[in-house]
């Protein structure tokens, strides 16, 4: 007997291009992918529901931007994993994108292949995230993880942080002791996501230490090494 098409990801992809949207849209559906569509940020509030399992995310649209809105989605506590397609692509816009909580970032114009290869990527650390065994709480220093729950708390205070630097800092955190280059971060946290370079690890750790506050120092960078956890100010 066939398997029923529940098992198939249903994908909301965003933006105010219908030639983009209609492009995506039946080439992922050759892909097995359910496929919905919004020309806004506005309209896609109103179609974004429980079961979709990742959002292709616009920025430059008229009315609430890629940017604002994923913003506001974060802030309601709405987790789904984000991909942002734009044709903005310097570092500064990068890092906007990576601070209000996305999980990936695609320069406009992108091959189907590269889109195709980042969605599988993005959906595979999340389901691998979700059927993880719970683990015990980490404590070091102020520093509280529950692995389980996927929260932080530096005393206590509940850290916000976005998948990507919770798997970082539970990366760095679990193995005080060792320096990790960039190439052996991209290997363990984006092992499946191609096209990850140096530069996105540091936009990350920049994030991440920014939240840390005045525990930033927790993420320390030996230069020409990588980085490493520590609980000493230096």
């Amino acid at each position: 007997m066939k398997s029923k098409p529940q098992d198939k990801k249903k994908l909301l992809v965003v933006d105010d291009e219908c030639d983009i949207c209609e492009i995506l849209s039946f080439n992922l559906q050759n892909e097995g992918y359910e496929v919905d569509t919004a020309l806004s940020s506005e309209e896609a509030i109103k179609k974004l529901t429980p079961d979709h399992s990742l959002m292709l995310l616009d920025v430059m649209m008229g009315g609430m931007s890629g940017f604002r809105f994923l913003e506001k989605l974060r802030k309601e506590g709405n987790n789904i994993p984000v991909i942002f397609l734009t044709a903005k692509d310097t570092e500064n816009d990068m890092l906007t994108g990576f601070s209000v909580g996305a999980d990936d970032y695609i320069s406009k114009p992108f091959s189907l292949k590269e889109v195709s290869a980042r969605i599988k990527a993005v959906l595979k650390r999340t389901a691998e995230e979700a059927e993880a065994e719970e683990k015990p709480t980490l404590a070091i220093d102020e520093l509280q993880i529950d692995f389980s729950s996927k929260e932080v708390k530096i005393g206590d205070s509940t850290i916000s942080l976005t998948k990507t630097e919770f798997e970082i800092l539970c990366l760095l955190a679990s193995n005080p002791s060792r320096v990790y280059s960039r190439e052996q971060m991209i290997g363990i946290i984006w092992r499946d996501t191609p096209y990850i370079t140096e530069r996105t690890v540091d936009v990350h750790i920049t994030r991440l230490r920014k939240k840390l506050g005045n525990k930033a120092y927790y993420i320390s960078n030996r230069s020409g090494f990588g980085y490493k956890f520590n609980t000493i100010e230096q």
